[in-house]
């Protein structure tokens, strides 16, 4: 409610990005990669990246039994996610934090960002030029923040 007792709708916090001019949905996104990575859990999120315009995609995916195939799964997103919509980012965890009414909590990975020396989880970066993820070192990290690699 405003100071004028209008009432409104508000997008929620978090359920949209906006990345290379595109607003994208966190929700549609998730139900594709859940689909493309086997239906595992996933929970997808913006994450902003130093020099570029809005918030890269950010997946986290629950990987529990380390199966992932990830040029699989590149493939797959490729199909089917336009390159605006495909996380740039990949993280797999072996669980993540539920709300009370079970739905995966996304505040403090999406707080964390895409940076190795903070999350301890496996971290991915899509390399359109490999046609897959690749493990994102702590090297390709900072050329990423340097700019040095278009995002």
């Amino acid at each position: 409610m405003d100071d004028e007792g209008y009432l409104f709708f508000k997008d929620r916090t978090g359920d949209t990005f906006r990345w290379k001019g595109e607003n994208v949905s966190t929700g549609e996104v998730e139900g594709v990669v859940s689909r493309c990575a086997g239906h595992k859990d996933v929970v997808v999120y913006g994450v902003e990246v130093p020099g570029a315009e809005g918030r890269a995609g950010m997946a986290a995916i629950i990987d529990d039994a380390g199966t992932l195939d990830l040029e699989q799964l590149y493939s797959s997103m490729t199909r089917s996610l336009p390159s605006y919509a495909r996380p740039l980012f990949l993280r797999t965890v072996k669980q993540l934090e539920m709300t009370g009414t079970f739905k995966l909590k996304k505040v403090t990975i999406q707080k964390e960002g895409f940076d190795p020396t903070i999350v301890k989880d496996p971290l991915y970066f899509l390399d359109a030029k490999l046609k897959t993820y690749v493990p994102l070192t702590i090297d390709l990290y900072q050329t990423i923040t340097a700019g040095k690699v278009r995002v």
